[in-house]
């Protein structure tokens, strides 16, 4: 089994393990057949991110035990879906990105050039 790749080319790395992050709960942007939301793009949430996904009917501050989903507040860093990173991106409101903790497949919904606008480091 080959490991996951992000969008330098590079083995994926974790993205947060506080709070643990992932489609799978493991810490990583990975993705597999069940993650229909593509949640591949690690991101650093911001006040201005978490505003525009709730009002978008996508509410990421308040938590949801039953779903092990802690509510996320500015700072945080969180594996996103990688349509809603584009939307947000296209609305002004695209939180940071870590390069090497986000998955090469959200090189299907965006370019290594708008990724690389938004990045920090790890």
């Amino acid at each position: 089994m080959s490991l996951a790749k992000n969008v330098l080319g590079s083995d994926l790395e974790i993205c947060c393990t506080a709070p643990m992050t992932g489609f799978y709960r493991d810490g990583s942007c990975r993705t597999g057949g069940g993650d229909m939301g593509a949640h591949v793009v690690c991101a650093q949430m911001t006040d201005e991110f978490l505003q525009f996904t709730r009002l978008r009917g996508n509410d990421l501050s308040t938590p949801m035990p039953a779903f092990r989903f802690p509510g996320l507040k500015a700072g945080d860093r969180w594996c996103l879906c990688a349509s809603r990173w584009k939307e947000a991106l296209d609305a002004g409101a695209a939180p940071p990105v870590v390069l090497e903790s986000t998955h090469i497949s959200a090189l299907e919904y965006v370019s290594l050039d708008e990724l690389k606008q938004f990045a920090i480091a790890q």
